[in-house]
């Protein structure tokens, strides 16, 4: 029960413009396993990304594509239409599911693939894998489906309806890199000078009369984002939404991968919930304590809290483990274990390590189905006086009232989030660098922290008193607890 092991060199192809159904060239870099330069002649199993983040990034891209190269697989990486150097418009995840499955039919073409292709990615290279499974290519044979969405209304862009800010935080970041700004010095200039967190103060944004406007097509599909508010045609599209068409969906072997602390936790849980009830093929689910991205599960921590070593997992070599056994047939066990991974926060003793971080604790643990079928639902009722009781309150309580100032809005310190970030602006006079070499600012922190107003934290202000005091704030609490629940 060994998964591959490297034996191969590793070279590179890059720039092969993969042609869309509309024509649209795809830029697509393509490594393959190789021995003192020269490609292998038989043909392989490849694994595919495709990535709105620049494909070029050596950085984000390179060790993935080695790792697995070098274990007898092709990688193909694909920038989406419209992104760097493929061609086309880009438009927020509207044209994935199409451009996605002409690239798959079009790798099992090549003589160097087996005809067996696998997908692979975190966040929007997630969506970009489910949007073409919704398409079901024939030789699409498995996926691994790292923190991505299921229903851009009900669990990402929108939350039950209500617009994630985030995205406007994505549209002026991804402008800011964008093909557009990378062709014209002056958007890239205009765009790269963007306080984000000043223009947050600004919303709701009118057209024409942000930085966006300086790259139309991407104001379109931000004000798309924002103004479409119902549950209409506009959600419903391929790439926005995989649940309107889990029943086309690929029949395919599909790890899905996601966090506790992450933006895509319940989008992650309805796929799983939803396909491995639906289909033929096993569906597979893990959930870390993790927060938003490709690297965080080699992490013990999300914020301010550690959940001890066993919280971290080798993230390229369980990749390795399911497409070894999915793509090549290797015996790696993974058929004899349960199908649901849970990691259950909690137990540890609180004390503080050397990074400052509490000893919260936790462990793995295997289930059969999600949600638990032994999880025993009990509600608790809000009461006038604060408490959280299971006793219904009386038919004639007043409500509880508190009054919200959109001026002075609650700070959100830590939980499930992700994107909610702009480029840090260049101090003045300082040597101008490309938009693309820039670090990102991060507004929004996810993980777990004390609800208490924090300098981190945008929005914060002193004395930084815990949010529980703040006029706008209701609070509901039980009795202290006679036994440990997991919730």
């Amino acid at each position: 029960m060994e998964s591959s092991a490297p034996a191969y060199d590793v070279v590179v192809m890059r720039d092969v413009m993969v042609k869309a159904r509309d024509g649209v060239g795809l830029a697509t870099d393509i490594y393959r396993p190789a021995r003192n330069g020269t490609p292998l002649s038989e043909p392989l199993p490849a694994l595919l990304e495709r990535t709105p983040y620049n494909k070029g990034d050596a950085t984000r891209f390179l060790p993935k594509a080695e790792y697995f190269v070098r274990r007898g697989y092709v990688v193909v990486i694909q920038d989406c239409r419209g992104r760097f150097r493929s061609e086309g418009d880009f438009y927020f995840l509207t044209r994935e599911a199409e451009d996605g499955y002409d690239t798959v039919e079009w790798i099992a073409a090549q003589p160097w693939c087996n005809g067996k292709v696998g997908t692979l990615g975190t966040s929007y290279a997630g969506w970009t894998q489910s949007a073409l499974a919704s398409l079901n290519p024939p030789h699409l044979a498995a996926m691994v489906v790292n923190q991505s969405g299921s229903n851009a209304h009900t669990s990402s862009v929108r939350h039950n309806g209500a617009f994630e800010i985030r995205f406007l935080c994505w549209a002026f970041w991804g402008g800011a890199v964008s093909k557009e700004a990378l062709a014209d010095p002056a958007i890239a200039r205009a765009l790269g000078q963007v306080n984000v967190r000043e223009w947050l103060t600004r919303t709701p944004f009118k057209k024409g009369c942000s930085p966006l406007s300086l790259i139309p097509r991407y104001e379109e599909w931000a004000f798309d984002l924002i103004q479409h508010g119902d549950y209409d045609e506009f959600w419903k599209q391929r790439g926005l939404n995989i649940e309107e068409y889990y029943q086309e969906h690929a029949d395919v072997p599909t790890y899905y991968c996601g966090g506790w602390y992450d933006s895509y936790t319940r989008s992650t849980l309805d796929n799983f919930t939803a396909l491995s009830r639906m289909k033929s093929a096993p569906v597979r689910v893990i959930m870390g304590p993790w927060t938003h991205g490709g690297d965080t599960p080699g992490l013990t921590y999300a914020g301010d809290a550690d959940f001890g070593p066993e919280a971290a997992i080798d993230f390229y070599a369980f990749h390795l483990r399911f497409f070894d056994h999915y793509l090549k047939g290797k015996d790696t066990g993974l058929d004899r274990e349960a199908p649901v991974k849970i990691f259950v926060m909690g137990g540890g003793d609180g004390t503080r390590n050397s990074a400052g971080r509490i000893n919260h604790g936790g462990r793995w643990r295997e289930e059969q189905e999600w949600p638990l079928q032994r999880t025993r639902y009990t509600p608790f009722y809000l009461h006038a006086d604060g408490s959280l009781r299971p006793e219904k309150p009386g038919p004639d309580i007043p409500p509880s009232r508190y009054q919200y100032d959109p001026k002075n809005p609650v700070p959100t310190i830590g939980g499930n989030m992700s994107s909610l970030a702009g480029l840090l602006p260049r101090p003045e006079g300082a040597p101008e660098i490309p938009n693309t070499q820039r670090e990102r600012d991060n507004i929004g922190i996810p993980g777990a922290y004390h609800q208490k107003e924090d300098p981190r934290f945008f929005g914060c202000k002193p004395p930084y008193l815990p949010l529980a005091s703040r006029h706008d704030v209701l609070v509901f609490r039980t009795p202290p607890l006679t036994e440990d629940v997991e919730v």
